[in-house]
């Protein structure tokens, strides 16, 4: 759930002063703090009434907009049919929620042979991300409220005031599978804001989702698509230095607009440090896929095996546009600490990305901090449901 915003280039003071109530001292920890959710009891299997498999409506109700893929539907009903030819339950607990038990190594048994016979990497990739969100699917039927993710004994959703995102904005949530359904990400904050059109979802390895994403940014033109990531490997811009140039001065030209060419479209990267890597190489498209080791529970780019160009398919060149924040350490790092690298959460990385905006002549009439508090306030309302939870697990 860690969206990583650089520390480079542009520092602003004023934005940092803004974000006083999302960002905190930071003091070097010798372990972590501890993980409330590794100590979930195991649970049983919460079927639907009529024991049905997952559906569009069950889908789209987890916070997308995209059609149900298919691999995943597969997935979700071998997972249902592997427990009806065998004698064990399906139970789910632990970090993540993870498949437990016997039935488990019956299930890693059949997927491994499944993804040793895949053709390439791609193949892989989707199997593999599809089965993570399918096994998170199946296992929090009944046990997570949609909108939240949260345990329905936890659900913070009577707490959260939604409201508009400025109609020129729209944030993309590129999410790690690894991340899909975690209690304590903070990507999910914004569309249960903002709603699912100006905060979509679109997770790593997803066909259809992708799919969607990139067409979005074809149309909307790579002037106007930013990755916020602190690419180590290319050119990062600060805000200041993205939108001080190159961008009309006459915003008013997105409340006319119904095609989507004049929004602004901002990637936040929703994974672990770790992760993300393997999720910007796809999304710069260099030359490699990313897949996942038979072996090892970890993702890899195998040589000589070429990837499909995205950006160069939507603009007929090869990068996407990198931005970085003025960020420091979000109140999450309380809690669940955040990569060493800035100790930014997601909805941190977006409130920021707010509040830089906002100091910029172009941007400065729009309210665009009204809408970063928003987030501010959401973020805090998690950060205590969270944390009267591992109170009271112990």
């Amino acid at each position: 759930m860690v969206f990583l915003s650089g520390t480079l280039g542009f520092k602003c003071p004023q934005a940092l002063a803004f974000c006083s109530k999302i960002h905190m001292d930071f003091k070097p920890r010798t372990r972590c703090l501890h993980n409330p959710f590794s100590r979930s009891p195991p649970r049983e299997l919460l079927p639907t009434e009529d024991g049905s498999s997952i559906t569009l409506q069950e889908w789209q109700g987890w916070g997308t907009t995209s059609p149900l893929p298919t691999i995943v539907t597969r997935i979700a009903d071998e997972l249902k049919d592997l427990e009806k030819d065998s004698d064990e339950k399906m139970t789910f607990g632990g970090k993540g929620g993870k498949i437990k038990g016997d039935f488990k190594k019956q299930e890693d048994k059949k997927h491994r042979e499944t993804y040793r016979g895949l053709g390439d990497s791609e193949q892989k990739l989707q199997f593999f991300s599809a089965r993570q969100i399918a096994c998170r699917l199946v296992g929090s039927r009944g046990y997570l409220c949609q909108k939240c993710w949260l345990p329905h004994e936890d659900c913070m959703c009577s707490k959260v005031t939604p409201c508009k995102l400025w109609h020129g904005i729209r944030f993309w949530l590129y999410m790690h599978p690894k991340d899909f359904l975690r209690q304590n990400n903070t990507g999910k904050l914004l569309w249960q804001l903002f709603g699912v059109e100006a905060a979509t979802l679109c997770l790593f390895g997803i066909a259809e989702q992708e799919e969607i994403m990139w067409n979005a940014f074809k149309c909307a033109g790579k002037d106007k698509v930013w990755c916020l990531y602190p690419n180590k490997s290319g050119v990062v811009k600060s805000v200041q230095e993205a939108f001080d140039q190159g961008l009309s001065t006459d915003l008013g030209f997105a409340e006319t607009t119904t095609n989507g060419h004049y929004i602004l479209n901002f990637v936040l990267i929703d994974g672990t440090w770790s992760n993300s890597a393997a999720m910007v190489r796809r999304l710069k498209d260099q030359s490699e896929h990313p897949y996942k080791k038979a072996h090892k529970n970890e993702l890899v780019s195998p040589k000589g095996v070429a990837q499909m160009d995205q950006a160069k398919l939507a603009w007929g060149e090869e990068d996407i546009c990198f931005i970085s924040l003025a960020a420091g350490a979000s109140a999450m790092h309380k809690l669940r600490p955040q990569p060493s690298w800035d100790r930014t959460c997601t909805a941190a990385a977006a409130v920021g990305l707010l509040y830089e905006l906002q100091l910029l002549p172009k941007f400065c009439s729009i309210g665009l901090d009204k809408q970063a508090e928003a987030i501010e306030d959401t973020l805090a309302v998690l950060l205590d449901a969270l944390t009267a939870r591992r109170l009271r697990m112990g």
